[in-house]
């Protein structure tokens, strides 16, 4: 279940605000610039599933999303639990970073967990199948898969290279919750 906690930064073991509700979810985000929104996967894909299955299952809302925002580039990322990388591809965003331009992912299947650090508040969102995230660029974040990785995300962008984290060398990251997988 999507879930969505709040807490001040410097308050790590006692969220301000804890919901599972989908539109209390996307208002809280709304407030900081974030689109949250919850579809309906219309096929099963599983973890691990191959870019050119997942394009083929979700053509129609790719198409969709990138005539609406201009997206020149699609991807995807999926990674079962059985990746031999899962450890380094777990570490690569654990830090806080930012991206030049809008994180904007769709998970297909599984979950993941991004955390946004945002005027002196921690916004832990859970996202699961079926949740739409746009993340604005510049905003101050880390993601976490899990140290079982499960998921498959379709990822949107406008410049291939705006996906690569700018790190900002700070130790927020560590001081909060990390997603077990299980949560």
């Amino acid at each position: 279940m999507s879930r969505l906690r709040v807490f001040e930064e410097t308050a790590p073991e006692a969220p301000v605000v804890v919901t599972s509700e989908l539109s209390e979810i996307a208002a809280e985000l709304a407030r900081i610039g974030v689109k949250f929104e919850q579809w309906v996967p219309r096929v099963d894909v599983e973890p691990g599933a191959l870019p050119d299955e997942i394009f083929e299952a979700f053509r129609e809302d790719i198409d969709r999303v990138v005539a609406e925002n201009g997206f020149n580039s699609v991807d995807v990322a999926s990674i079962g639990p059985d990746n031999p990388n899962k450890e380094a591809a777990r570490a690569k965003f654990l830090d806080e970073h930012f991206h030049i331009e809008d994180e904007v992912r769709f998970f297909v299947a599984g979950s993941g967990m991004f955390t946004l650090h945002v005027d002196g508040r921690v916004y832990e969102v859970l996202c699961e199948k079926g949740d739409f995230i746009a993340v604005p660029d510049r905003t101050l974040h880390w993601f976490d898969m899990g140290p079982e990785p499960a998921f498959v995300a379709i990822r949107f962008f406008k410049d291939p290279e705006g996906w690569v984290g700018h790190f900002t060398g700070s130790d927020w990251a560590s001081k909060f919750p990390r997603f077990e997988g299980d949560q």
